[in-house]
């Protein structure tokens, strides 16, 4: 779902921000426009409009989008619950990402950022225009309450914001952020993807006379100070989004040209089939296809042929991030410890044979925790990258400088029985063994069971393969698919043995990286360290991540990292594509030239009956 698409001498070379007009007091700091984590800044200050969007854009129309499951908050602060799609319409942000440049944003709540050369704080000063809902303007107490109950009530945002000690007000308009390190350079700009709420909305009373509280979820419809509000909601089923023709931000240049439907509609539906041929009868406007088989054969109907529905592969979003998809085996529980058993579970995994028998051989197998990006290890480390390791050398697998990582490769019959050997030895090395074709563990004599927690059905046919692997090998794999808020809650509480996990890597990463690896995510419920990593070698690489001094630092500590992350084998890799694969009925319209690393839907999209 969520949160995300994510430095001068050495700050100014990556942060490269550029200054407003100067303050008349010499003392006043100096604010800049925006943040570029890595390179320069696009646009300059006085900038009309970002270059993807029509300035002239028409406002108006109603777009209709699915959801999957159901929702049941409104609370989007909170870590409980199951947030209904699409509140991120209702909030603004400190700054805001240009979808053109890889990490770079500017000013919308803000008006500009200021921080001294160590990095060791920040001061956002608020836009003077900039209001709620309700008219009342927004504040630093809106910005520091935001703050403080984020880490309070999500742990995500804990570990995100770990390092950020404090917030306080040290001006009118001006909110100071105070950090515990120095040199941390991506804290300002991560910062800036807060979303801000109402202090005094939520301190107020409901319309039941009852006082709100933020630490619980609810469906009353919540204020923001963004472009849409929450026109209706059916709990569970539906949400309305309309415009707000009294939005204060609708002419700021991170704005225009942006916002142009005049109502979004959520509809929630419980079953992937259902959803489609809601999207096929013309119930939904829009659908993104994450199935390789079912783009190539689903769309034998009459729309889809005679071009009321348009169909396009689209590079653009996977541009901008790195990923890993994969089966995950949680090592809180006991059977998954030992490194040998995960890489034996890489060995029952057949992608080729997947590949051939279910997606026409249009997928591409993963071998990095950063796929897709210059992050990527390949071959065996050298330069910077041998040196980043050598550092660390104590604390790392000794294959890493010796053994590239390679996959398994399957695809026919002899490879797929020499890898299930393989597989079947390391579970030996690993003290357990086939007994009446059951593996046990050898001096206890207990079976070796695994379960795959899924939350849709849709997934099944993907790891029904892998699940009859590992039952060649003796092993007790099942599959379960379970509700969306079930399985949200058991994640969060690590109940589980296997998942199918994606994480979605930054061109920048950096503080990330301890809530996907660190040893003190391992423990904290919620987190995204889903494997249960806890490994010191790991966490001196993450440390070098964060705080790389440059470009080409940065991509040896990163390809460090991937490659130790790697040789642990804590996930079967699955697979990705290359291309978003999007379908949707002739009512829209958008530039011949979309956002180079976003498809800019719904955003700078619009509705051609606007337009007439």
């Amino acid at each position: 779902m969520a949160l995300s698409r994510l430095k001068a001498g050495l700050v100014a070379s990556l942060f490269c921000l550029l200054i407003l007009p100067a303050p008349s007091n010499a003392d006043e700091l100096q604010f800049r426009i925006g943040t570029a984590i890595l390179g320069d800044l696009k646009y300059q200050p006085g900038f009309k409009h970002f270059d993807y969007v029509n300035p002239n854009a028409p406002k108006g129309g109603e777009l209709k989008l699915s959801a999957e499951g159901t929702f049941d908050t409104l609370n989007t602060v909170l870590f409980k619950g199951n947030p209904a799609d699409g509140t991120e319409l209702i909030y603004d942000t400190l700054l805001k990402k240009a979808d053109d440049e890889a990490n770079s944003s500017y000013g919308l709540l803000a008006e500009g950022v200021s921080y001294p050369d160590d990095v060791s704080s920040a001061t956002f000063r608020l836009r003077a225009e900039a209001k709620w809902a309700d008219g009342t303007p927004v504040t630093p107490e809106d910005v520091i309450f935001s703050f403080e109950k984020a880490k309070e009530l999500n742990p995500m945002a804990t570990s995100y914001y770990g390092h950020v000690a404090g917030a306080e007000k040290t001006g009118e308009r001006d909110v100071t952020f105070r950090f515990d390190e120095k040199g941390n350079r991506e804290l300002p700009s991560i910062l800036g993807q807060l979303t801000i709420v109402p202090k005094h909305w939520w301190e107020g009373t409901g319309p039941d006379g009852k006082p709100r509280d933020i630490s619980r979820t609810t469906l009353e419809p919540v204020m923001g100070s963004g472009p849409y509000r929450i026109a209706s909601v059916q709990p569970g089923a539906s949400i309305r989004y309309e415009l707000r023709d009294d939005y204060w931000g609708k002419t700021l240049p991170v704005n225009v040209g942006e916002n142009n439907f005049r109502a979004i509609n959520y509809l929630y539906f419980s079953d992937y089939d259902v959803a489609f041929e809601a999207f096929r009868g013309g119930t939904i406007d829009y659908w993104q296809d994450n199935s390789t088989s079912h783009w190539v054969t689903g769309y034998d109907f009459p729309a889809a042929k005679d071009g009321r529905i348009k169909r396009e592969e689209l590079p653009n979003t996977l541009r901008s991030v790195g990923i890993m998809q994969a089966l995950v085996p949680n090592m809180r529980r006991e059977q998954f410890k030992d490194q040998r058993v995960r890489e034996a579970l890489n060995y029952a995994y057949d992608f080729e044979e997947l590949n051939r028998t279910l997606s026409f051989g249009k997928l591409t197998r993963v071998n990095t925790f950063f796929f897709g990006t210059t992050y990527s290890s390949s071959g065996l480390p050298q330069g910077a990258e041998f040196d980043v390791l050598n550092s660390v050398r104590d604390k790392v697998p000794a294959e890493v400088f010796t053994t590239p990582y390679a996959n398994p490769v399957g695809g026919d019959s002899q490879k797929a029985r020499d890898n299930l050997r393989k597989a079947v030895a390391l579970f030996k090395e690993a003290g357990w063994v086939l007994k009446s074709n059951r593996m046990v563990n050898e001096q206890t004599g207990k079976p070796f069971s695994l379960e795959l927690l899924l939350n849709n059905p849709s997934l099944e046919r993907s790891v029904l393969p892998y699940v009859q692997n590992l039952r060649k090998i003796g092993i007790d794999a099942s599959v379960r698919t379970v509700d969306p808020s079930q399985y949200i809650n058991r994640v969060r509480s690590f109940d589980y043995d296997m998942i199918w996990v994606v994480w979605a890597e930054t061109l920048n990463p950096g503080n990330e990286q301890a809530d996907f690896w660190g040893s003190a995510s391992a423990s904290r419920q919620g987190s995204r360290n889903y494997a249960g990593i806890a490994d010191p070698g790991i966490d001196a690489l993450i440390q070098k991540v964060i705080f790389a001094k440059d470009v080409s630092e940065k991509e040896a500590t990163t390809r460090a990292l991937d490659r130790v992350l790697l040789a642990h084998h804590y996930v079967v890799p699955t697979f990705y594509g290359t291309t978003t694969r999007i379908a949707y009925w002739d009512k829209f319209a958008h530039l011949p030239e979309l956002p180079y690393y976003s498809i800019g839907f719904p955003e700078v999209w619009w509705s051609k009956d606007a337009a007439k």
